[in-house]
């Protein structure tokens, strides 16, 4: 069995890294801290022409909820487009009414315009009042995969709900589990779902190579570091595709 291992990342500094490490598939992203928004047309692009994998963009045009409006619809079509034209291999999307389903108008809408575009479904699957209908409609919809931490805040402690979505879904989806996966939980993970691929982050930092640094005036939130650029290790990819080569 050939595990897929997809890494999400943020900036182009951390697409190398992820392909060193030994990604399968990145999920291109701006703001990971915020659970991950779509990325700029340039990032598209500038990804598409030094990646190795392929690459898969989310589009996600604000934070919070999945409850998304008209303006959200159309912002979300045209990042579409702009995937498109990036020659990217896939998007990353999800849509929900506000009673907590799937809003299959809107993910159908996003399904024609991604075309022959690959589609993963993001983990609004979370955050569904019925996960199980909000599987079949995923797979109606003709979505590739499932990202989900299994309704709960990261995936080792989901893991019952991920290996009751496997079973349900069988061979019609796959079920990617995202969410607090490292190197020490990632076979475990894989060896009590059966799931054929993971999703993680690697997630590091490096330090500001500023020589002048005034840590006075914050660019935002006064708790981030300005100076600690995040990254995506090298080290810890390898580290869980060295765990996971037993299977």
């Amino acid at each position: 069995m050939i595990m897929q291992i997809e890494v999400c990342i943020d900036n182009l500094e951390s697409l190398h890294y992820a392909q060193q490490g030994g990604a399968n598939r990145i999920e291109l992203c701006s703001s990971l801290a915020l659970g991950g928004l779509t990325p700029s047309a340039g990032f598209m692009r500038l990804a598409a022409k030094h990646a190795t994998i392929p690459v898969y963009a989310m589009i996600r045009p604000r934070q919070g909820d999945f409850l998304f409006s008209s303006d959200d619809v159309e912002i979300m079509l045209a990042d579409i487009h702009a995937a498109k034209q990036a020659q990217l291999q896939g998007i990353v999307v999800g849509a929900l009414t506000a009673d907590g389903h799937i809003d299959r108008d809107i993910l159908n809408a996003l399904m024609k315009q991604a075309s022959t575009l690959g589609v993963t479904f993001h983990r609004a699957i979370d955050q569904c009042a019925d996960p199980f209908a909000a599987l079949d409609a995923v797979m109606q919809a003709g979505c590739e995969r499932v990202l989900t931490s299994g309704l709960a805040p990261s995936a080792p402690e989901g893991i019952t709900m991920i290996k009751r979505m496997v079973e349900h879904c069988g061979n019609h989806l796959s079920i990617m589990p995202g969410a607090g996966v490292t190197a020490n939980n990632a076979l475990s993970i894989i060896q009590q779902t059966a799931v054929h691929e993971i999703h993680l982050s690697g997630k590091s930092t490096r330090p500001s190579l500023m020589q002048h640094i005034d840590p006075s005036a914050h660019m935002g939130n006064a708790n981030v570091d300005d100076f600690a650029i995040p990254i995506t290790s090298a080290q810890k990819i390898s580290a869980v595709v060295e765990k996971i080569q037993t299977l």
